[in-house]
């Protein structure tokens, strides 16, 4: 059985300093072999330590572990202030690192019926919402 604890080993390669958008950006290499995996939020604190920056300037993502496993490829972006990375970053990682909440939306498919519904209305009553349909 595999050892949650296991060595782990960073490898940062393809480093860029982005200064327009206030970050650091990299693809990382992780080595774990004796492991199956280490969860995004290890990763944020392991880089956050490695770069001297605070586990919320750190944003990691599309990570893709090789077949056979053992070695995970992925990217990653340290900001220089959490403000940057709450300003620069997509909504959707926001959402996933806790810093936002999900907009409320209905669901696809009442979204869909609602679209559909408008198609038959014209002009100014699209405006005012779905009426009934005219009383013949």
């Amino acid at each position: 059985m595999a050892d949650s604890d296991a060595p782990v080993t960073l490898r940062t390669r393809k480093f860029i300093r982005n200064p327009l958008l206030g970050r650091k950006q990299m693809v990382v290499d992780i080595l774990h072999p004796s492991r199956p995996n280490i969860s995004k939020d290890q990763l944020r604190e392991k880089l956050s330590s490695m770069y001297k920056a605070g586990k919320d300037q750190v944003s990691v993502f599309g990570l893709r572990t090789q077949y056979g496993g053992g070695k995970t490829t992925g990217f990653a972006l340290v900001y220089d202030s959490p403000e940057a990375l709450k300003k620069f970053e997509p909504q959707y990682r926001l959402c996933r690192f806790g810093y936002a909440t999900r907009p409320e939306k209905a669901s696809r498919q009442q979204r869909k019926q609602r679209k559909n519904r408008q198609k038959t209305l014209r002009g100014t009553a699209k405006v005012k919402g779905a009426k009934a349909k005219k009383e013949k």
